[in-house]
Protein backbone atom coordinates (compact mmCIF):
# COMPACT_ATOMS: atom_id res chain seq x y z
CA UNK A 1 0.00 0.00 0.00
CA UNK A 2 3.02 2.37 1.22
CA UNK A 3 4.73 1.59 -2.93
CA UNK A 4 1.31 2.14 -4.24
CA UNK A 5 0.85 5.60 -1.68
CA UNK A 6 4.76 6.87 -2.46
CA UNK A 7 4.37 6.45 -6.20
CA UNK A 8 4.71 9.95 -8.25
CA UNK A 9 1.81 11.05 -9.87
CA UNK A 10 1.98 10.56 -14.16
CA UNK A 11 2.04 13.84 -15.43
CA UNK A 12 -1.45 14.50 -17.57
CA UNK A 13 -1.08 13.70 -21.43
CA UNK A 14 -1.36 16.47 -23.46
CA UNK A 15 -4.24 16.54 -25.68
CA UNK A 16 -3.01 15.73 -29.31
CA UNK A 17 -3.43 18.41 -32.15
CA UNK A 18 -6.39 15.84 -33.82
CA UNK A 19 -7.99 16.99 -30.54
CA UNK A 20 -7.57 20.12 -29.99
CA UNK A 21 -9.16 20.75 -33.57
CA UNK A 22 -12.17 18.85 -32.79
CA UNK A 23 -12.59 21.02 -29.57
CA UNK A 24 -12.33 24.23 -31.44
CA UNK A 25 -14.51 22.67 -34.28
CA UNK A 26 -17.12 21.61 -31.74
CA UNK A 27 -17.14 25.07 -30.41
CA UNK A 28 -17.53 27.29 -33.62
CA UNK A 29 -20.51 24.79 -34.47
CA UNK A 30 -21.97 26.11 -31.11
CA UNK A 31 -21.12 29.88 -31.92
CA UNK A 32 -22.46 29.39 -35.39
CA UNK A 33 -25.82 27.71 -33.96
CA UNK A 34 -26.44 29.69 -31.04
CA UNK A 35 -25.12 33.10 -33.31
CA UNK A 36 -28.44 34.56 -32.76
CA UNK A 37 -29.52 33.92 -29.39
CA UNK A 38 -25.71 35.35 -28.25
CA UNK A 39 -26.61 38.56 -30.68
CA UNK A 40 -30.00 38.93 -29.29
CA UNK A 41 -28.47 38.58 -25.75
CA UNK A 42 -25.80 41.18 -25.86
CA UNK A 43 -28.80 43.74 -27.81
CA UNK A 44 -30.45 43.06 -24.29
CA UNK A 45 -27.51 43.06 -22.22
CA UNK A 46 -25.47 45.90 -23.58
CA UNK A 47 -27.82 48.68 -22.20
CA UNK A 48 -28.05 47.49 -18.32
CA UNK A 49 -24.22 46.93 -18.77
CA UNK A 50 -23.75 50.68 -20.05
CA UNK A 51 -26.08 52.05 -16.81
CA UNK A 52 -24.77 50.15 -14.14
CA UNK A 53 -21.06 51.45 -15.80
CA UNK A 54 -21.96 55.02 -15.49
CA UNK A 55 -23.93 54.55 -12.52
CA UNK A 56 -20.36 53.98 -10.97
CA UNK A 57 -18.54 56.95 -12.53
CA UNK A 58 -17.77 60.58 -10.67
CA UNK A 59 -19.54 63.20 -12.15
CA UNK A 60 -17.30 64.32 -14.90
CA UNK A 61 -16.62 61.05 -16.01
CA UNK A 62 -20.28 60.35 -16.60
CA UNK A 63 -20.25 63.34 -19.13
CA UNK A 64 -17.43 62.03 -20.81
CA UNK A 65 -16.67 59.12 -23.71
CA UNK A 66 -15.38 56.64 -20.94
CA UNK A 67 -17.19 53.66 -20.74
CA UNK A 68 -15.43 51.89 -18.06
CA UNK A 69 -15.39 54.34 -13.87
CA UNK A 70 -11.93 54.99 -12.96
CA UNK A 71 -13.13 54.81 -9.50
CA UNK A 72 -16.19 52.86 -8.43
CA UNK A 73 -18.20 55.22 -6.62
CA UNK A 74 -20.52 53.22 -4.97
CA UNK A 75 -21.28 56.37 -2.62
CA UNK A 76 -23.88 57.18 -5.89
CA UNK A 77 -26.58 55.06 -4.65
CA UNK A 78 -26.19 56.10 -1.28
CA UNK A 79 -27.12 59.53 -2.31
CA UNK A 80 -30.01 58.65 -4.27
CA UNK A 81 -31.08 56.36 -1.19
CA UNK A 82 -30.83 59.59 0.72
CA UNK A 83 -32.81 61.84 -1.09
CA UNK A 84 -36.32 63.14 -0.18
CA UNK A 85 -39.15 60.86 -0.86
CA UNK A 86 -37.22 58.43 -2.45
CA UNK A 87 -38.09 55.65 0.21
CA UNK A 88 -41.49 56.49 0.17
CA UNK A 89 -41.72 55.49 -3.44
CA UNK A 90 -40.27 52.47 -2.92
CA UNK A 91 -43.05 51.78 -0.06
CA UNK A 92 -45.68 53.13 -2.80
CA UNK A 93 -44.71 50.09 -5.66
CA UNK A 94 -44.25 47.94 -3.48
CA UNK A 95 -48.03 48.34 -1.88
CA UNK A 96 -49.09 49.05 -5.30
CA UNK A 97 -47.29 46.05 -7.38
CA UNK A 98 -47.75 43.34 -4.14
CA UNK A 99 -51.29 44.28 -3.54
CA UNK A 100 -52.70 44.74 -6.67
CA UNK A 101 -50.63 40.86 -7.88
CA UNK A 102 -52.47 39.51 -4.93
CA UNK A 103 -55.71 41.27 -5.60
CA UNK A 104 -55.54 40.35 -9.53
CA UNK A 105 -54.70 36.71 -9.14
CA UNK A 106 -57.54 35.64 -6.64
CA UNK A 107 -60.19 37.70 -8.58
CA UNK A 108 -59.39 36.30 -11.52
CA UNK A 109 -58.57 32.22 -10.60
CA UNK A 110 -62.38 32.12 -10.29
CA UNK A 111 -63.52 33.59 -13.31
CA UNK A 112 -60.96 31.67 -15.48
CA UNK A 113 -61.94 28.23 -14.17
CA UNK A 114 -65.87 28.74 -14.63
CA UNK A 115 -65.03 29.58 -18.61
CA UNK A 116 -62.70 26.60 -18.46
CA UNK A 117 -64.56 23.79 -17.05
CA UNK A 118 -68.31 24.52 -16.51
CA UNK A 119 -71.06 24.25 -19.02
CA UNK A 120 -73.14 26.86 -19.16
CA UNK A 121 -75.76 29.26 -21.28
CA UNK A 122 -73.36 32.22 -22.35
CA UNK A 123 -70.23 31.14 -21.77
CA UNK A 124 -68.97 31.46 -25.25
CA UNK A 125 -70.26 35.54 -24.81
CA UNK A 126 -69.08 35.83 -21.66
CA UNK A 127 -65.28 34.76 -23.00
CA UNK A 128 -65.75 37.43 -25.96
CA UNK A 129 -66.77 40.09 -23.90
CA UNK A 130 -62.95 39.38 -21.84
CA UNK A 131 -61.27 39.14 -24.74
CA UNK A 132 -62.83 42.44 -26.11
CA UNK A 133 -62.01 44.19 -22.64
CA UNK A 134 -58.32 43.41 -23.40
CA UNK A 135 -58.58 45.07 -27.02
CA UNK A 136 -59.82 48.31 -25.12
CA UNK A 137 -56.88 50.77 -24.46
CA UNK A 138 -57.24 52.56 -20.70
CA UNK A 139 -56.65 55.79 -22.42
CA UNK A 140 -60.46 55.67 -24.19
CA UNK A 141 -61.99 55.58 -20.69
CA UNK A 142 -59.56 57.28 -18.15
CA UNK A 143 -61.82 60.48 -17.66
CA UNK A 144 -64.98 59.55 -16.49
CA UNK A 145 -62.99 56.76 -14.52
CA UNK A 146 -61.05 59.90 -13.18
CA UNK A 147 -64.17 61.83 -12.57
CA UNK A 148 -65.34 58.65 -10.91
CA UNK A 149 -62.72 57.93 -8.24
CA UNK A 150 -61.94 61.84 -7.91
CA UNK A 151 -64.86 63.59 -7.95
CA UNK A 152 -67.62 60.94 -6.88
CA UNK A 153 -65.43 59.16 -4.09
CA UNK A 154 -62.83 61.22 -3.25
CA UNK A 155 -59.97 59.14 -3.71
CA UNK A 156 -57.28 61.41 -6.09
CA UNK A 157 -54.09 61.36 -4.98
CA UNK A 158 -54.18 57.86 -3.66
CA UNK A 159 -52.90 55.07 -5.43
CA UNK A 160 -56.54 53.41 -4.26
CA UNK A 161 -57.93 54.14 -7.73
CA UNK A 162 -55.55 52.04 -9.05
CA UNK A 163 -55.53 48.86 -6.55
CA UNK A 164 -58.99 48.60 -6.20
CA UNK A 165 -60.14 47.56 -9.34
CA UNK A 166 -58.17 44.60 -9.77
CA UNK A 167 -60.30 43.17 -6.83
CA UNK A 168 -62.47 42.66 -9.75
CA UNK A 169 -60.14 41.21 -12.25
CA UNK A 170 -58.07 41.20 -15.44
CA UNK A 171 -58.96 40.92 -18.57
CA UNK A 172 -55.76 39.44 -19.54
CA UNK A 173 -55.28 37.52 -16.58
CA UNK A 174 -58.69 35.98 -16.55
CA UNK A 175 -57.78 35.42 -20.52
CA UNK A 176 -54.33 33.55 -19.47
CA UNK A 177 -55.44 31.72 -16.82
CA UNK A 178 -58.49 30.19 -18.46
CA UNK A 179 -56.10 29.04 -21.43
CA UNK A 180 -53.92 27.46 -18.87
CA UNK A 181 -56.93 25.68 -16.94
CA UNK A 182 -58.12 24.51 -20.28
CA UNK A 183 -54.56 21.94 -20.16
CA UNK A 184 -56.33 20.33 -16.99
CA UNK A 185 -58.01 16.84 -17.98
CA UNK A 186 -61.46 17.25 -16.96
CA UNK A 187 -61.02 13.55 -14.85
CA UNK A 188 -59.18 15.09 -12.24
CA UNK A 189 -62.44 17.16 -11.49
CA UNK A 190 -64.41 14.59 -12.30
CA UNK A 191 -62.47 12.07 -9.27
CA UNK A 192 -62.68 15.14 -6.89
CA UNK A 193 -66.78 15.77 -7.24
CA UNK A 194 -67.00 11.55 -7.14
CA UNK A 195 -65.29 11.89 -3.53
CA UNK A 196 -67.75 14.58 -2.37
CA UNK A 197 -65.58 18.08 -3.19
CA UNK A 198 -67.32 20.85 -3.80
CA UNK A 199 -66.62 23.60 -6.74
CA UNK A 200 -64.65 25.60 -4.46
CA UNK A 201 -63.07 22.91 -2.87
CA UNK A 202 -62.21 21.29 -6.11
CA UNK A 203 -60.80 24.52 -7.16
CA UNK A 204 -58.62 25.12 -4.13
CA UNK A 205 -57.57 21.34 -3.38
CA UNK A 206 -57.28 20.13 -6.98
CA UNK A 207 -57.09 22.64 -9.44
CA UNK A 208 -54.47 25.84 -7.76
CA UNK A 209 -51.62 22.93 -6.97
CA UNK A 210 -51.90 22.00 -10.68
CA UNK A 211 -52.21 26.06 -11.97
CA UNK A 212 -49.36 26.69 -10.18
CA UNK A 213 -46.95 27.80 -13.66
CA UNK A 214 -50.23 29.56 -14.94
CA UNK A 215 -50.56 31.28 -11.37
CA UNK A 216 -46.90 32.13 -11.66
CA UNK A 217 -47.23 33.54 -15.09
CA UNK A 218 -49.88 35.66 -14.26
CA UNK A 219 -48.50 37.13 -11.21
CA UNK A 220 -45.49 38.30 -12.78
CA UNK A 221 -46.93 39.89 -15.97
CA UNK A 222 -49.15 41.98 -13.10
CA UNK A 223 -46.16 42.52 -11.05
CA UNK A 224 -44.28 44.23 -13.66
CA UNK A 225 -46.90 46.04 -15.28
CA UNK A 226 -47.85 47.46 -11.71
CA UNK A 227 -44.07 47.90 -10.94
CA UNK A 228 -43.20 49.56 -14.04
CA UNK A 229 -46.65 51.27 -14.28
CA UNK A 230 -46.33 55.36 -15.07
CA UNK A 231 -49.60 56.31 -17.30
CA UNK A 232 -51.77 55.20 -13.44
CA UNK A 233 -49.32 56.87 -11.01
CA UNK A 234 -49.66 60.12 -13.26
CA UNK A 235 -53.26 60.44 -13.30
CA UNK A 236 -54.08 59.58 -9.82
CA UNK A 237 -51.53 60.55 -7.83
CA UNK A 238 -49.53 63.38 -9.13
CA UNK A 239 -51.04 65.88 -7.16
CA UNK A 240 -49.51 64.34 -3.87
CA UNK A 241 -45.79 63.40 -3.86
CA UNK A 242 -46.15 61.04 -0.78
CA UNK A 243 -48.24 58.71 -2.88
CA UNK A 244 -45.90 58.69 -5.79
CA UNK A 245 -44.02 55.34 -7.54
CA UNK A 246 -40.97 54.93 -8.20
CA UNK A 247 -41.68 54.91 -11.84
CA UNK A 248 -42.98 58.36 -11.30
CA UNK A 249 -40.89 59.94 -9.53
CA UNK A 250 -38.16 58.63 -11.38
CA UNK A 251 -38.72 61.55 -13.75
CA UNK A 252 -38.56 63.80 -11.18
CA UNK A 253 -35.61 62.43 -9.84
CA UNK A 254 -34.06 62.76 -13.40
CA UNK A 255 -35.59 66.82 -13.89
CA UNK A 256 -33.60 67.72 -10.16
CA UNK A 257 -30.27 65.86 -11.78
CA UNK A 258 -30.75 66.45 -15.04
CA UNK A 259 -26.73 67.07 -15.63
CA UNK A 260 -26.06 64.28 -12.77
CA UNK A 261 -26.04 61.32 -15.03
CA UNK A 262 -24.14 59.10 -12.75
CA UNK A 263 -27.04 59.78 -9.56
CA UNK A 264 -29.60 59.23 -12.53
CA UNK A 265 -28.25 56.04 -13.74
CA UNK A 266 -27.64 54.62 -10.27
CA UNK A 267 -31.43 55.47 -9.46
CA UNK A 268 -32.31 53.86 -12.68
CA UNK A 269 -30.24 50.64 -11.66
CA UNK A 270 -32.69 50.69 -8.35
CA UNK A 271 -35.98 50.94 -10.00
CA UNK A 272 -35.07 47.69 -12.53
CA UNK A 273 -32.75 45.84 -10.20
CA UNK A 274 -35.82 43.98 -8.57
CA UNK A 275 -37.72 43.35 -11.64
CA UNK A 276 -34.67 41.62 -12.84
CA UNK A 277 -34.12 39.59 -9.73
CA UNK A 278 -37.79 38.47 -9.68
CA UNK A 279 -37.97 37.62 -13.11
CA UNK A 280 -34.69 35.34 -12.50
CA UNK A 281 -35.97 33.43 -9.64
CA UNK A 282 -39.06 32.99 -11.30
CA UNK A 283 -38.50 32.45 -14.55
CA UNK A 284 -38.94 28.47 -15.23
CA UNK A 285 -42.07 29.04 -14.01
CA UNK A 286 -42.87 31.64 -15.60
CA UNK A 287 -41.57 30.12 -18.96
CA UNK A 288 -43.40 26.65 -18.66
CA UNK A 289 -46.71 28.73 -17.35
CA UNK A 290 -47.11 30.94 -20.95
CA UNK A 291 -45.99 28.02 -22.85
CA UNK A 292 -48.85 25.41 -21.64
CA UNK A 293 -51.51 28.20 -22.26
CA UNK A 294 -50.97 27.27 -26.02
CA UNK A 295 -51.41 23.75 -25.49
CA UNK A 296 -54.90 22.24 -25.49
CA UNK A 297 -54.80 19.13 -23.51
Amino acid sequence: MTQVLDKPLEPATPPSPAQRTARHRALLQWIAIHSLGIAAALFFALPFVFVLLTSLMSDSQALSRDLIPHTWEWGNYATVFDTPGFLAWWKNTLIYAGLGTVLTVVSSLPVAYALAKFRFRGRNLALMLVISMMMLPPQVIVIPMYLFWAKQLDLSGTLWPLIIPMAFGDAFSIFLLRQFLTTIPDEYLDAARVDGCGDLRTLLKVVLPMARPGIAAVALFQFFYAWNDYFGPQIYASENPGAWTLSYGLESFKGAHHTDWNLTMAATVLVMAPVILVFFFAQKAFVEGVTLTGVKG
